[in-house]
């Protein structure tokens, strides 16, 4: 029996261990670049692309995820083939760097082009494993790039050559597989990625997790808002809501289902609860980088324009949940706690020295973000390497496995995830030189104008829409940059802000990580749960309803973003009692009778759109004090009716 699996499992050894010599050569590329910047973010993606589909495709490989209809020999040909193509793409690119960019600028080689087209064709191959829509819709675009002429209407154009495409995408840098957005994913985010690899490799996630269940364990009522804590906890350095979605609802949602919610309310708490991962700072989710980038500031500055929405966002999460939660009363018992061991301890102070690192090295000491994640990882990744050490020398016949094992996690997960990242910004950065190059934004940015010669509201409603519908099929980087590239001129030609309207894009791209009904992470719940999907859609979506005000609210209480401060405050908890006055007015119950329970609902619910809506803020700070009382009286008559429940 032995005999006849070492065969197989000679060439998985194999394949493992080639993965992790190129994780490290790329970790170490990287490291070296973040501390030396040498060379600049162009050459590092000639160089670092290539190496990014290597590393995707051993890892395929290694997971026998590759091509699993075709037999072990042919896998590894094809593997083989692709991986001497992307070294040769690294290599050309690497030593051509000078010549592309400046002497053959503009009137490229055969050779140039050949190179950069094999890597566009490479990236497509990923698009079409990974993300089969945007697969498609890049080669609509792209087929719709050469033969616009036949398209009637204002989307006729007369139609670009082969060639005028080949370059776009690939050597132009500019636009295509080379240009600002890999470039972004490798360098910026890149940096931050070390910081989340430190942390999960070191279990610092398990450790959150086993904190927020001995917070759920003084009251029943706690245990749901567990999957609220470690979701906006784990949130902050994953910038995920698929992520968030398994890492913290592979152990929330069993509990609460474990003891006595509903599976579907289960699994609908943790999807909005995971949804905030994408607002919730120092790490906001790819949108956040690219919003940087769009507006020209530091990354910093969307920061700390973000902590106020995610707070709105967190605050209508947990009323709803807690709201949900008194249904289900007599049901909810207590959660099982967990041994919390000093390991652990040291964990989540390793977690609170992130953000607090992160935080103060960017806004005290102003320095580059990259520098900054760079920094804390030294200090963390440090602090936690020392811990573990000390930890395995206090183990009993400790093991060279044990000892290295989370040096091999952390390579294994920061090469996973950036090269990842960087081929999804690579496919996104097809789409949208194709976009460009077409002037489709601009021709959707007139329609959109159109609109708003009726007013500013409609043109808020056309651009919902659009993005909703991009947000039902695509992930939200590229619901953001599409919907970026398309609204933004358009409304900031007619006055609103860019923070305003960028903010609005990247909470109509968080919304398409909801959209019905392709929703990733409503999905992973239901699984989860056991229940089914599109009702753990939809009572997801009454959960999240603040997501809702904040892009409403960022239109009628911009100060919400425009600059941190006492204004921003203010702003902040105008929207946040709206929140919490929206989710009484679904979730709560006033009576046991629908004819006085329903119109106190409805009063509530104009109240709160006073609160929304009216321009005179002073009009709208008093109408908080309605809102309070109705809060108030359920508390009262929550009281009265369940004593016992105090």
């Amino acid at each position: 029996m032995t005999d006849s699996t070492a065969p197989a499992s000679r060439p998985c050894r194999a394949i493992n261990s080639l993965y992790y010599l190129t994780a490290v050569f790329f970790f170490v590329y990287l490291f070296v670049y973040y501390w030396t910047a040498e060379g600049g973010p162009v050459l590092l993606a000639f160089t670092l692309v290539p190496v990014t589909f290597i590393l995707f495709t051993l890892d395929e490989l290694r997971k026998n995820e590759f091509y699993p209809q075709l037999p072990m020999a042919a896998n590894n040909f094809i593997a083989s083939v692709y991986i001497i193509s992307s070294i040769a793409v690294a290599v050309y690119m690497h030593t051509e760097y000078y010549e592309i960019g400046t002497v053959r600028a503009g009137s490229w080689s055969t050779t140039d082009l050949a190179m950069g087209t094999l890597m566009v064709a490479l990236v497509m191959e990923y698009a079409r494993k990974r993300y089969r829509e945007l697969f498609y819709l890049n080669i609509i675009l792209v087929v719709y790039a050469v033969y616009g002429s036949v398209v009637p209407g204002m989307f006729n154009h007369p139609g670009l050559s082969w060639e005028r495409i080949a370059s776009s995408m690939s050597v132009e840098m500019s636009t295509g597989v080379f240009s600002s957005l890999p470039q972004l994913a490798l360098t910026l985010i890149g940096a931050f990625l070390l910081v989340l690899s430190a942390l999960r490799a070191f279990g610092c996630v398990e450790s959150l997790l086993k904190g927020s269940k001995r917070i759920a364990a003084h009251s029943p009522h706690a245990l749901p808002q567990t999957a609220v804590l470690g979701s906006m906890a784990v949130g902050t350095v994953s910038g995920s809501g698929a992520a968030n979605a398994i890492t913290v609802g592979s152990a929330t949602i069993p509990a609460m289902i474990g003891a006595g919610m509903p599976p579907v309310t289960a699994a609908a708490i943790e999807t909005a609860s995971s949804l905030g991962g994408q607002l919730m700072p120092p790490v906001m989710g790819i949108s956040a980088f690219l919003m940087a980038e769009f507006l020209g500031v530091s990354y910093f500055d969307v920061v700390a324009r973000g902590y106020a929405p995610a707070i709105i966002y967190y605050v209508g999460v947990s009323v709803s949940v807690y709201l949900l939660s008194t249904r289900y009363r007599a049901r909810l018992g207590a959660v099982v706690v967990q041994t919390m061991h000093w390991s652990d301890w040291t964990n989540i102070t390793a977690f609170f020295a992130v953000v607090g690192g992160l935080i103060s090295l960017m806004a005290v000491l102003h320095l580059a973000p990259m520098f900054s994640a760079l920094y804390v990882f030294l200090a963390v990744g440090g602090a936690l390497l020392a811990a573990h050490l000390v930890a395995i020398a206090r183990t009993r016949g400790w093991t060279w496995r044990a000892l290295v094992a989370p040096l091999g996690r952390f390579v294994d997960n920061f090469g996973s995830m950036t090269s990842d990242l960087t081929l999804l910004l690579a496919t996104l950065s097809i789409m949208t030189g194709a976009l460009v190059i077409t002037g489709v934004p601009t021709k959707i940015g007139a329609i959109l104008i159109a609109a708003a010669g009726v007013n500013l509201a409609a043109m808020v409603v056309v651009a919902f829409f659009f993005g909703a519908l991009l947000g039902s099929g695509l992930p939200p980087a590229p619901t953001y940059i599409i919907t970026a590239l398309v609204i933004v001129p358009p409304m900031i030609k007619v006055g609103v802000d860019p923070w305003v309207v960028h903010f609005f894009a990247f909470f109509l791209a968080v919304w398409g990580e909801l959209t019905p009904p392709t929703s990733v992470a409503a999905a992973i719940t239901a699984k989860i749960a056991g229940s089914p999907f599109m009702q753990t859609l939809f009572h997801a979506i009454q959960i999240c309803i603040s997501l809702f005000v904040l892009m409403v609210g960022v239109f009628t209480r911009p100060e919400l973003v425009l600059e941190p401060g006492l204004a921003q405050i203010g702003a902040m908890l105008l929207l946040a009692t709206v929140t919490i006055g929206v989710s009484f007015s679904i979730q709560a119950r006033f009576s046991d009778r629908a004819a006085i329970d329903v119109p106190l609902r409805l009063v509530l619910a104009a109240i709160t759109m006073v609160v929304l809506f009216h321009p005179d803020q002073r009009v709208a700070a008093l109408a908080c004090v309605p809102v309070g009382l109705f809060v108030a009286y359920w508390i009262l008559r929550r009281r009265h009716v369940y004593p016992f429940l105090g």
